[in-house]
């Protein structure tokens, strides 16, 4: 082993606005190390920060966040009421039912219920 995880940083133009919206969808508080770097302390998980890049999203994410929820059609109302947009459409198979989204800056996510 090297090391452990230490956070999860995700590069953006406005680390206000994804802690923020982050802390909604996961819990935990937003917080401020400084102007480009605000943290969400998610319970349960790591730490979720936000740093401030000059460029914007370029492309696919090569990494993303799956989210389990309980009721999917109630959590994509909750996240869509957050900021976030929906992406395609939702897919089910043997690992269960998923649905993609993008946050405020345009990085995919996806909310995910167990199979039935």
């Amino acid at each position: 082993m090297i090391g452990r995880i230490d956070e999860v940083v995700f590069d953006c133009r406005e680390p206000a606005l994804l802690a923020q919206f982050w802390a909604g969808v996961l819990g935990g508080e937003p917080r401020v190390r400084d102007e480009s770097w605000h943290f969400v302390d998610v319970p349960g998980f790591t730490r979720l920060a936000f740093q401030r890049v000059p460029e914007g999203k370029a492309g696919k994410n090569r990494l993303h966040l799956d989210v389990d929820v309980s009721d999917i059609d109630r959590a994509v109302g909750q996240a869509v009421a957050l900021g976030a947009r929906v992406l395609g459409d939702r897919h089910s198979d043997a690992a269960g039912t998923f649905q993609v989204l993008l946050d405020p800056e345009g990085n995919e996510w996806c909310l995910v219920t167990p199979p039935a």
